[in-house]
């Protein structure tokens, strides 16, 4: 198709040359590549003039990135032509460097808010301090930290604060196969010196900051088989000897987990007013075509069913069976296959069958006492932002579950200004008796394995990666999820509104079960969105137009990406492979490899009336 585009040009300016008229010229541009368009601009002024019209680069935009024509060109961009130079010229899809000082899996990369550093963590349990601002562009590393001398077995999240000071390291320990123990370190990046040393249980939690010098942690109790309690703890970095006169730690929330659950993954969003959101969409439309669409094709509900006969739960029960017998799984479902057990598998039979009753007695007596030890929640505290309402929120988020072990529920809580330091009641001495528990503000249900969260940079959307329930399963076990997709869905949360403002991107995937699932870190720039895959490729997609702009090979796994703050058109990408690739756009990439244009020489002229101007004002 190229060819005979290119070849219809050759034929046309070969043989009328400028002299077409402009209606015909703008028709054969429309049959062209772009590439063909912007060559052919160069014969004439005529050409020039058509190969830059509007609607020749709004008919090349739809049909080369496969964009619905219901779909609008974002509010920001100034023209067609610019819009499409943006999408193909700015996204940071070269490889420019390969940086292999880790020895083991790279799990993470995060970014200082200057964008002059970024920060590594490795299987191999060190924590790498690299720098982004070298007068020849490459990257270099500034500082490695080695956490095993403190028993970690790998690090896993780092974090800056808001200034840059410090740096937040989260780590697993050694240990047993299944201990779920982990440790955050605090590090001072003027001296590269060990401040604090936090306990952070699950690991998974990984950590946050709360502001310059608080961060959060996590620690878990467990009440029963099915029923636990996660505590998030509010940490003051410096704990050094004026720790024995003041409080360094301050218990925020005390929650209650059922069905094996467990608070992973917090992070601190600051939503301010949203005056000028970074995605500018109309959501009323968007929403009205929402409800629309729902109301065409109705979505199965996802219920915790505990052994309740219903009719709608026949369906489709033997594929569930035969999957189960494939994967090997144990799963206790509300309709068993008809069999006589004997011998040994009858007593295996019963002693499940025992066992999930237990769980199912466990799981009701845990809900009957946590509604009525919880703390009512304040409908006033999480609430969509009024239009022009003034009044900055943080929020706790972080990821849960209700139905199985699995997290597939984000959580929110909001923190109050009195809450954001240690200073008052230690250990909630601030609360009655009988309100032991703190409820969820909010809970947003995702239906699905949650496997990544990224925060856009103004705070207002929460990006995350899921790998979806099969519609309409019935979880029968909390033990035994259901199933989850290869494919993995990235979701857009609006935190302004609180709900699911975008349908799902979807190019990248993974492939290991429930049981072995892990985090998959994403990262979200003014106009772009990029994550890490099981594929051996990184994704970039565009923010506004929903599309895959770019795959960003490795060898193995990407674990994370991370795009500068400084710079949207530089990104990192981290791998299993046990490197990190350095990714810059194409524009960025020219401009670096142009040579250097010399200093004009002044001109004889300009330098006599450069002497004549001295010598009116008096200068010799």
């Amino acid at each position: 198709m190229f060819d005979s585009c290119c070849g219809l040009w050759q034929d046309v300016r070969m043989a009328s040359g400028p002299g077409l008229p402009d209606s015909l010229v703008l028709e054969i541009f429309l049959h062209l590549p772009h590439k063909a368009v912007l060559s052919a601009g160069f014969t004439c002024r005529q050409w020039f003039s058509v190969s830059r019209d509007e609607f020749l680069w709004k008919e090349l935009f739809y049909n080369y990135y496969c964009i619905p024509r219901s779909v609008p060109r974002h509010p920001a961009a100034g023209s067609w032509y610019r819009e499409f130079k943006r999408l193909y010229d700015c996204i940071p899809c070269v490889e420019v460097q390969t940086l292999k000082e880790h020895h083991d899996q790279v799990l993470h990369l995060a970014f200082s808010h200057r964008g002059h550093r970024f920060s590594s963590c490795s299987k191999d349990c060190t924590v790498k301090l690299w720098d982004t601002e070298r007068s020849d562009g490459t990257i270099s590393l500034v500082h490695s930290s080695s956490m095993r001398q403190f028993n970690w077995g790998y690090t896993q999240f780092s974090q800056f604060n808001a200034d840059d000071t410090l740096l937040l390291v989260s780590g697993v320990y050694l240990g047993p196969h299944h201990s779920s123990s982990g440790e955050i370190a605090v590090i001072s990046l003027e001296n590269y010196t060990l401040l604090s040393r936090v306990r952070n249980k699950p690991y998974d939690v990984f950590g946050c900051w709360l502001n310059e010098t608080h961060l959060i942690s996590g620690n878990l109790h467990w009440i029963g088989n099915m029923t636990s309690c996660s505590v998030l703890w509010l940490n003051k970095a410096f704990q050094d000897i004026e720790s024995e006169n003041v409080n360094v730690v301050k218990r925020l929330f005390k929650i209650q987990n059922i069905n094996a659950s467990t608070i992973r993954t917090v992070m601190v969003a600051h939503c301010r007013r949203h005056d000028s959101p970074d995605l500018l969409l109309d959501y009323e439309a968007q929403s009205q075509a929402q409800a629309q669409t729902q109301q065409t094709q109705q979505r199965q509900p996802l219920f915790f069913d505990l052994g309740n006969t219903d009719s709608e739960e026949e369906e489709g029960e033997d594929d569930e069976n035969e999957e189960d017998e494939d994967r090997g799984e144990k799963r206790v479902s509300a309709h068993l296959p008809s069999f006589n057990p004997s011998g040994i598998q009858h007593v295996i039979h019963g002693c499940q069958s025992i066992a999930a009753r237990d769980r199912e007695l466990e799981t009701k007596v845990a809900r009957f006492m946590g509604n009525r030890r919880t703390k009512a929640p304040d409908p006033n505290l999480v609430s969509p932002s009024a239009p022009g309402e003034g009044e900055d929120k943080t929020y706790l988020l972080f990821t849960t579950g209700s139905l199985t072990y699995s997290p597939h529920q984000i959580g929110i809580k909001r923190i109050m200004p009195d809450q954001m330091t240690t200073c008052g009641p230690v250990l909630g001495e601030e609360r009655s008796t009988d309100e032991f528990f703190d409820s969820l503000d909010h809970v947003i249900d995702i239906h699905g394995h949650i496997i990544g969260m990224g925060l856009s940079p103004d705070h207002r959307y929460l990006y995350v990666n899921s790998r979806a329930w099969p519609a309409g399963c019935v979880i029968s076990d909390p033990m035994s999820p259901p199933p989850i997709a290869e494919e993995i869905d990235l979701h857009v949360i609006d935190l302004k509104s609180l709900r699911e403002e975008r349908r799902s991107l979807r190019a990248h995937r993974a492939f290991t079960p429930n049981d072995e699932c892990f985090f998959i870190f994403l990262d979200v720039s003014r106009d772009f969105v990029a994550s890490g895959a099981e594929d051996k490729h990184g994704y970039i997609w565009d923010r506004h137009y929903n599309i895959c702009l770019a795959r960003l090979k490795h060898d193995d796994v990407v674990n994370s990406v991370a795009f500068s703050p400084a710079d949207q058109e530089l990104l990192l990408s981290a791998s299993d492979d046990s490197t990190i690739k350095v990714w810059r756009s194409p524009r960025m990439v020219r401009f670096a490899e142009a040579p250097q244009r010399p200093p004009r020489a002044r001109s004889l002229l300009s330098s006599l009336l450069g002497h004549r101007s001295a010598n009116l004002n008096g200068k010799p």
